[in-house]
């Protein structure tokens, strides 16, 4: 035999209550309210119904009632259907001379000015001040057979006798059975004085009439917190225990979600990318995820600035030379060849690593700050390998896991690492590891294998803010010159040998040599700005590439023709959608790669315009995995196969690439960001997925 739980009702004012306080409040109360939907919410209000609801129609930040007590009272509706309750409303009413009666025999106070602004039903609205209330006044509603209030030393109520918040609750409580235990009453002026009269939970707000926080200061009931508005509502809430604050989340990254550039922060340009997914789930508090962002910085200029998001931030001070050995050594050098499974690139000192543990050290406390107990801590990419197994030593409490954005190679790749097992004692440590592929995830898992404790591991592909692509694409389109006669292929990435750009340039070379037809007509269009100033890793790479370019293009070049346009610098989004839209071949080629976002950006933007472009992509990006079967694959480690792929899809008609990359669309099932995101954050805290 299972017992029903006992009913949980909010019972809160409008004006100075519910609607009170800053809007991140609010919003943690909305929230809070819809992560816990048993528990009923009623309006008591001085308000009439037409008032109500279009406040209903204009803030998103309200709760939606299921009971609105308005009229100070003298009115009960059931909000499901915005109809009032004979039933209830008509013992509240009795004995009610009508509006205009009341109205005209109190028309010889003229202190009493009628609220022609109200909106009144069973009930006579006016202001009065307080110096002008008198018994004269109260004595004429008596004998009308009438009760009155007085509030915020402004409102002079009348009402049917019987009448009154208090009462009109009285009756709800009993018509639907729900105990004072279960019911948390919240007012902030005299006028709600009635509803803390009934022996149910209560609570005042911190701004609230000071007359009636005299009448209720003894009443062990009642919770009277420093707090105004929705805030003091949420704080009686959680003190009741009948919601729960979710846990702070501490979002570990070596870079902070905004760059620093000529003095100021400045947001990401792309709606996409990890930066700019936690920025636009974590600044609207979507989740309620109570977070803070802990990054580095080596500029005191940029730790003392405003940052121009609602993300908390907490700025971790490194010094330059040591963030020097640490990102563009030990990263850059070390690390990152290893996860490409570019491992012959490797490069180990001594003084680089003891940076990378020095930096990981300070991090791994600057997150151990930052985390409340049995928080969650999401740490993101190679750069931080060290930090699980420090924060889990000295705070095990903390839920900690790591996603990768980056490819993760079989285990003899990894394993040439010189510092390999102080690297998987580390992971080891962790309660759950992320990965965007099954692949990637098994060769994690085949790394550990043998390690007295494993993480739990997840696949989480991160898919794209489609919409927001598909909008910003339909918006450019127009604008877009086209050119019949041209065959465009593009290609948008850093700079990185990982991406093989110089692969592409001798593919280039090869095809024109097997087809000189295509001189005057082919252009390659390579976006690929440079890393940040200070990395090595691929001083090579850029050397090779710019000479490859400037030969082929010496060798090909017709008037005004070049085979290769050359785009070292970073664009801004809706150029690159412009990019996008007037490509006939999107070509990605990485020799490795995490989920390659660009590949989704190209087939949304074509899809949304019904452009012809067509996507060629490397079988060893993560996106692959996801668009087998339509997917023109390319093996950017065979250069015969790089050329013919190529070939295959110049040749396509633009009716078969529409076609294709419609199909490519379709499979673009991967989720969006914030639901992505939040996903992680249950996984992380193995709780249900958000939903699921």
């Amino acid at each position: 035999m299972t017992t029903e739980p006992t009913p949980t009702v909010l019972v809160t004012d409008l004006d100075g209550t519910l609607l009170s306080g800053d809007r991140d409040s609010r919003r943690q109360l909305l929230r809070a309210l819809a992560r816990h939907p048993r528990i009923t919410v009623v309006y008591a209000t001085g308000r009439g119904l037409p008032s109500v609801q279009a406040l209903l129609a204009v803030d998103p930040l309200l709760p939606r009632p299921r009971w609105i007590i308005a009229d100070v009272g003298a009115s009960v509706v059931d909000a499901t259907d915005m109809r009032h309750v004979p039933a209830l409303e008509e013992p509240l009413r009795a004995g009610w001379p009508g509006h205009d009666h009341v109205r005209s025999a109190l028309s010889r106070f003229p202190e009493l000015v009628y609220q022609h602004d109200a909106d009144q039903e069973g009930r006579c609205s006016y202001y009065l001040a307080p110096e002008q209330l008198s018994r004269d006044i109260t004595a004429a509603v008596e004998s009308l057979g009438c009760a009155w209030t007085y509030s915020a030393d402004r409102y002079f109520d009348v009402l049917p006798a019987r009448a009154g918040k208090g009462s009109a609750l009285r009756g709800l409580m009993r018509h639907l059975d729900w105990p004072e235990s279960g019911v948390l009453v919240a007012g902030d002026s005299l006028n709600d004085l009635s509803l803390f009269r009934l022996g149910t939970h209560g609570v005042v707000m911190g701004n609230a009439e000071p007359g009636l926080s005299a009448r209720v200061a003894t009443d062990p009931l009642v919770h009277r917190p420093a707090l105004d508005g929705a805030a003091a509502i949420l704080s009686a809430l959680e003190r009741l225990g009948w919601v729960k604050r979710p846990r702070r989340v501490v979002i570990g990254y070596h870079r902070p979600p905004v760059h620093w550039s000529e003095g100021q922060w400045r947001e990401p340009c792309s709606p996409n990318g990890i930066l700019p997914t936690l920025v636009s789930l974590l600044s609207t508090g979507d989740g309620d995820l109570d977070a803070v962002w802990a990054a580095a910085t080596t500029d005191d200029a940029a730790r003392a600035a405003t940052v121009p998001t609602r993300l908390p931030l907490a700025l971790l001070p490194v010094p330059a030379d040591q963030w020097a050995g640490y990102f563009h050594r030990a990263c850059k050098e070390t690390l990152w060849p290893a996860l490409t499974s570019q491992d012959h690139l490797i490069r180990h000192e001594a003084a680089w690593w003891a940076d990378y543990e020095a930096f990981n050290a300070a991090f791994a406390r600057h997150v151990i700050t930052h985390a409340e107990p049995n928080g969650t801590v999401w740490l993101h990419d190679y750069n931080l390998w060290l930090v699980p197994g420090l924060v889990k030593r000295e705070r095990p409490d903390l839920a900690v896991g790591l996603f990768h954005h980056t490819p993760f190679p079989r285990p003899p790749a990894f394993r040439r690492l010189p510092m390999v097992e102080q690297l998987r004692t580390s992971l080891a440590q962790l309660d759950w590891a992320g990965f965007h592929t099954p692949e990637f995830a098994e060769n994690f898992r085949r790394l550990l294998g043998g390690c007295p404790r494993v993480p739990r591991i997840g696949v989480h592909p991160l898919g794209i803010d489609r919409r927001a692509v598909a909008d910003l694409a339909r918006s450019r389109a127009p604008a877009v010159p086209t050119a019949p006669h041209a065959l465009s292929v593009l290609s948008v990435e850093r700079l990185d040998y990982a991406k093989a750009p110089v692969q592409k340039i001798d593919a280039v070379a090869a095809l024109l040599d097997r087809q000189p037809a295509l001189r005057g007509r082919l252009c390659y269009r390579l976006v690929c700005p440079p890393p940040a100033p200070g990395i090595r890793a691929y001083d090579t790479t850029r050397t090779h590439l710019e000479r490859a370019i400037r030969q082929l293009n010496a060798r090909w070049r017709d008037g005004n023709w070049a085979p290769i346009e050359y785009v070292p610098r970073t664009l801004s989004f809706p150029e690159v959608i412009d990019h996008y839209l007037a490509a006939d071949v999107f070509w990605v080629t990485s020799l490795a790669d995490g989920m390659n976002l660009t590949a989704q950006e190209f087939l949304v933007a074509q899809a949304a315009t019904d452009r012809s472009g067509v996507l060629v992509l490397s079988r060893h990006a993560g996106a692959a995995d996801y668009l087998r079967g339509p997917a023109l694959l390319t093996d950017p480690h065979c250069a015969h196969d790089l050329v013919d792929v190529l070939r295959v899809a110049l040749a396509m008609t633009p009716a078969q690439r529409r076609a294709n990359t419609t199909r490519l669309a379709c499979l673009l099932t991967m989720p969006p960001p914030a639901e992505w995101a939040r996903a992680v954050i249950a996984a992380i805290r193995d709780e249900p997925t958000p939903g699921g």
